[in-house]
């Protein structure tokens, strides 16, 4: 169709489909993906929750080759595009998309109650009221629309099992309000790691993990660095991205 393209994005093969534009997605995809997968290599249940385009999904397809996953995004446009990407990657019997606003999601489809092993989340990371507000499919996807990081959380405690495992990946601008909505609603944060762009600079990204009816003890994981300080990708982000790092170092 106009104005798309298939991407080949590795991860055994995957293609997405992606919009001139739309919302593309990034590097916070594919660690949210890869952390999850740490932590939970033999999930069989997994909702997406603002999955996009699906690349989180994808990625987490290929991480965890038996898990069932089920995306979940307010824009139809977006889960269109993410069904003919899974139709293209074959992966129909393991994948479904639905077009759904979070604070709908558990009436609307009241059968994901209590069913996913691990909950995923890469939600707009700008808070509303904050920055610019356009109705346009990029900024619903980077900015708080009917949804807020309150409302993301709630729906991961209704969607899990009891023991089961959120993965949120956000701004650490927003920790402290993260923190308090996640053990308001029985998610206890459990790992927290930071994500910096560069070796010595500040950190912009976080990944929160918590559990469903966790016990209150937070580690704190080393810093992931997507670069090193010479400006080439570090070796931990080439092997997230499942790269030959020996041949590309060589």
């Amino acid at each position: 169709m106009n104005g798309e393209w298939v991407d080949n994005i590795g991860f055994g093969g995957l293609r997405l489909i992606q919009k001139n534009e739309g919302f593309r997605f990034g590097v916070d995809a594919v660690i949210l993906a890869d952390y999850a997968w740490r932590f939970c290599p033999e999930a069989a249940t997994a909702v997406d929750l603002g999955t996009g385009n699906g690349a989180v999904s994808f990625i987490l397809s290929h991480k965890i080759p038996g898990c069932r996953i089920t995306g979940v995004d307010i824009q139809q446009e977006a889960v269109d595009i993410a069904e003919r990407s899974c139709i293209i990657n074959g992966l129909q019997d393991r994948m479904e998309f639905v077009c759904c606003d979070v604070n709908n999601l558990l009436s609307e489809h009241s059968c994901l109650k209590g069913t996913a092993d691990i909950v995923l989340s890469n939600p707009p990371y700008i808070e509303k009221g904050c920055g610019i507000t356009r109705e346009s499919s990029r900024m619903i996807a980077r900015q708080e629309t009917t949804a807020g990081i309150e409302d993301f959380i709630s729906a991961a405690e209704r969607l899990l099992k009891e023991r089961g495992h959120f993965f949120l990946v956000h701004r650490p601008s927003r920790l402290v309000d993260i923190f308090y909505y996640c053990r308001k609603h029985r998610l206890e944060p459990k790992d927290l790691r930071l994500v910096a762009p560069v070796e010595g600079a500040s950190a912009n990204i976080a990944l929160i993990h918590c559990v469903l009816g966790g016990g209150h003890q937070l580690n704190v994981s080393d810093t992931l660095f997507v670069r090193n300080s010479d400006g080439g990708y570090s070796r931990e982000i080439l092997e997230i991205y499942e790269k030959n790092v020996e041949k590309i170092s060589k």
